[in-house]
């Protein structure tokens, strides 16, 4: 199975220069916890509820002046909608990613698989659940 079996496509994104407001009110009405960041149609990173809560309301950015880009995450880990699902789940496994970007060849996002789009609709239920616990593995400060 390769992840262009999986994947949702038609993917809400914001820009780099959307403001933290927009992403999270996006977010909210989405009833979902990351988006992915686009400079039209090429990926340029993910930003998620955690790093507007960590990256900027913590250190007291103003939710109408920080940008997208300046709390996201850049270069992140993505997969191609050709590679092979059993590769997908192992690498959201090891660096505990519940949604990765889908891109193709010229860097475009074109769709996002998720830990549920596994759970729901994979054959391989010894995949799915090793990634599941490695997924939820707690993780290591990062100071």
């Amino acid at each position: 199975m390769k992840v262009r079996d999986l994947m949702t496509r038609d993917v809400q994104v914001v820009s780099p220069n959307d403001t933290i407001r927009r992403a999270a009110a996006l977010m909210d009405e989405l009833n979902i916890g990351s988006l992915p960041v686009c400079d039209g149609e090429r990926l340029v990173g993910m930003v998620t509820d955690r790093d507007i809560t960590v990256r900027a309301t913590s250190v007291g950015l103003g939710p109408d002046d920080a940008t997208v880009s300046s709390v996201m995450t850049d270069a992140p880990t993505v997969c191609y909608e050709d590679d092979p699902m059993i590769e997908v789940t192992r690498v959201m496994g090891d660096r505990q990613i519940r949604r990765l970007p889908v891109i193709d060849g010229q860097k475009r996002l074109v769709g996002i698989v998720a830990l549920g789009d596994l759970a729901t609709d994979a054959k391989d239920d010894a995949a799915v659940h090793t990634a599941l616990d490695e997924i939820s593995q707690p993780s290591q400060p990062d100071r």
